[in-house]
């Protein structure tokens, strides 16, 4: 999802073609002036780009999850993107445990590659869970480093 943020769109869609496991991508372009449609269509042709009439907002997400035809969709913004492999090991875990409605991963940010202080609250969660959950049980989730099945 993305609105008037060309230059970060164009590289994260670059790491996200790089990837190993090769995931088709959606962009919902929420209504952006500076060109940002134009050039992933231009740039990044093997991309399905989606053009709401208007800005949705992160209501954008909920229109490209209807366009997915796999069993999970995997959320990042215009200026994050997955780690080569980790789609792979969400879609283990969520294969895993079929209980599972979704896998929130460690979110690093760039360049130092430090840890984002929400994992810590993420990871620290105070809400009890069943004992089969490979993790903690999430009150809530950051949707930019999300995997979720498309049937929850």
């Amino acid at each position: 999802m993305t609105r008037d943020r060309r230059d970060e769109l164009l590289h994260t869609l670059a790491r996200l073609a790089a990837l190993p496991e090769e995931p088709p991508v959606i962009v919902v372009d929420n209504g952006s002036t500076d060109g940002t449609a134009e050039a992933v269509a231009r740039e990044h042709p093997w991309v399905r780009l989606l053009r709401p009439r208007r800005n949705l907002g992160a209501v954008g997400r909920n229109l490209a999850v209807r366009e997915v035809g796999t069993p999970y969709v995997a959320f990042c913004d215009d200026d994050s993107w997955w780690a080569p492999g980790s789609l792979a090991a969400s879609a283990d875990l969520l294969d895993a445990h079929p209980g599972l409605a979704g896998v929130t991963a460690r979110i690093v940010v760039e360049p130092a590659g430090t840890e984002d202080p929400i994992v810590a609250e993420l990871r620290d969660s105070p809400l009890d869970g069943p004992d089969w959950l490979p993790g903690p049980a999430l009150g809530s989730f950051l949707a930019a480093a999300t995997t979720l099945r498309t049937d929850a």
